[in-house]
């Protein structure tokens, strides 16, 4: 019976072991396959389920569209920069910032579903034709672009093309009776990112960089070159919602301010290092007060400019918090033209400030809104209402200010947004349109006379205004457009309204500087509040630690 007894006793135990051992080996087995089955094969194994198995045929295109949902998917969950583009969109992304695209030369405004000229470039092949401001242009190579309800990117797409090829127009011109014809030769047409720059009075120059592309740098010493002969002293650089570029264009022209040996951003990644970027020469201009002007749209590359310049104490920042845009991110170009920007690295201030708003993982809402909870939370009207944790502070390297990271740059002299002139039927007019559809047809009309009676741009800032008739014109055509006349919200935004027109329509006169001239000296309260800091020694020298 004992024996018996044992013998079941060890039977139990070697089956419970086996029973163990089976188990021990399936784990293994499931760990070995969780391991082969990577989360890539898991993804073509996905495909091809697809592929093989899915009720309905799935064309070529269709499945690219999967696999390009699936790429934007991956990226959405990593932070709220990395990004992917298709061919098209990237073309819209690098053209921009690479500097020139292959096209024929012009500026045009869709009028009445009429594709406008409204200025050709210098130099540029609608220019070298003869192409004038003015004209309409209603067929390219036949294919009909004025009358036929197509927005800029279709025209964008007729126009452009690649460099030496040919393209037939057909523009009407006021007062001929039939369509004319010009042959032109397409060409590279630059893409500037130095929108305006001139005296600001007799000492201080202004300069409105729009992005940071891949000239930029040259742009800005052609600028300030020009204007040291004009007698600068002091400037102003102006990035209000500029959104940033090429890492490389800031550093270049933060350069050009510095020292030989002065830091100007370091940039962390755990994969690739830290690279510091040092200034490797001393900057022409080293000397003379400098202010920069930035709000809530400035970002990225921008706010790399606005710390170096602010951590080295070489100027002083003007105007409202930035963006807070301190990723890096790295163009990897795939072979059909799209484009995944991943981003690389972190980069940080000389100081050593991550400007860097926090993000969650996945949670674009909140991150997408953070401006608009800015607004409401008053930031935009006043400065006390922006709190940073001690943890963020950090000190400017010759003064040893207090500067803050963790959120965007925090300017030197806070500017709240000035919304004395603004009603919502000055809002209806902007939104609709009204205001530079008026501009282009008043300057269309009268472009001749207007250019007699105001031969230089100086002729036209001093003596040119908007009358009342024009602005009853302005309503009337509101009007026709479905917005109905307010004259108590009128008379709140007329002085607004005035400015701008005419901003506009000497901008469509003579060019993108006109409009800042006239237009920032009235209603810019960041140009305001900078021109006079620059010319206030020693409310300058004081903010900076002087």
């Amino acid at each position: 019976m004992k024996k018996i007894t044992l013998l079941v006793i060890i039977a139990i135990t070697s089956l419970t072991a086996i029973a163990q051992n089976k188990n021990a080996i399936q784990q293994r087995a499931q760990q070995q396959q969780t391991q082969t089955f990577s989360p890539e094969m898991k993804l073509r194994f996905a495909q091809r389920l697809i592929d093989n198995f899915y009720v309905d045929e799935i064309d070529s295109a269709a499945m690219n569209q999967i696999i390009e949902d699936a790429i934007v998917a991956m990226l959405k969950n990593l932070d709220p920069h990395s990004t992917y583009s298709d061919p098209d969109e990237t073309r819209e992304l690098t053209t921009p910032l690479d500097g020139n695209f292959s096209g024929i030369g012009i500026q045009f405004n869709l009028l009445n579903d009429t594709l406008m000229v409204v200025q050709t470039t210098p130099g540029g092949p609608c220019e070298k034709v003869g192409i004038l401001p003015g004209d309409r242009i209603i067929s390219a190579n036949d294919t009909l672009v004025s009358g036929a309800k197509r927005v800029n990117a279709d025209i964008l797409k007729i126009l452009r093309g690649p460099k030496g090829t040919p393209v037939e127009l057909k523009v009407m011109r006021r007062g001929e009776a039939e369509p004319l014809t010009f042959n032109i030769v397409r060409d590279d047409i630059p893409v500037y990112s130095v929108d305006a720059s001139f005296m600001a009075d007799g000492e201080t120059g202004y300069v409105r960089i729009t992005r940071f592309a891949r000239d930029t740098d040259k742009e800005l010493k052609e600028a300030l070159a020009k204007l040291k002969k004009e007698g600068m002293k002091n400037l102003i650089i102006d990035l209000e919602d500029n959104g940033g570029g090429y890492l490389g264009s800031a550093t270049a022209i933060a350069e050009m301010f510095l020292p030989k040996g002065a830091p100007i951003v370091y940039t962390e990644s755990p994969r690739m290092g830290t690279n510091y970027f040092i200034a490797e020469k001393d900057g022409n201009y080293r000397d003379g007060r400098l202010v920069i002007m930035v709000n809530q749209y400035s970002a990225s590359a921008s706010e790399i400019l606005s710390g170096a310049i602010q951590d080295n104490d070489r100027g002083l920042i003007v105007g409202r918090r930035t963006f807070g845009k301190g990723l890096v991110q790295r163009p990897f170009d795939l072979p059909d033209g799209s484009m995944i920007r991943l981003t690389t690295s972190r980069y940080h201030t000389p100081s050593g400030r991550c400007i860097q708003r926090p993000y969650t993982k996945g949670d674009r809402e909140d991150y997408d809104m953070d401006i608009i909870t800015r607004y409401n939370k008053g930031e935009m009207m006043s400065a006390d209402s922006i709190q940073f944790a001690d943890s963020l502070r950090y000190n400017t390297l010759q003064t040893n200010r207090v500067v803050y990271g963790g959120g965007g740059i925090m300017p030197d002299l806070f500017v709240p947004v000035d919304t004395t002139g603004y009603s919502s039927y000055y809002r209806d007019l902007v939104a609709r349109g009204i205001m530079n559809s008026f501009a282009i047809t008043y300057v269309d009309e009268n472009r001749d006379n207007l250019r007699s009676r105001y031969p230089t741009e100086e002729d036209f800032i001093k003596e040119f205004t908007i009358t009342p008739e024009l602005i009853d014109r302005l309503v009337a055509m509101a009007t026709e457009k479905g917005i109905e006349p307010n004259p108590e919200q009128l008379e709140i935004s007329r002085t607004t309204i005035e400015t701008i027109l005419k901003g506009i329509i000497g901008r469509d006169l003579y060019n993108t500087t006109t409009y800042y001239k006239v237009v920032y000296p009235v209603l810019n309260p960041e140009y305001k509040a900078a021109l006079e800091l620059i010319n206030d020694p020693t409310t300058y020298h004081n903010k900076l630690g002087r």
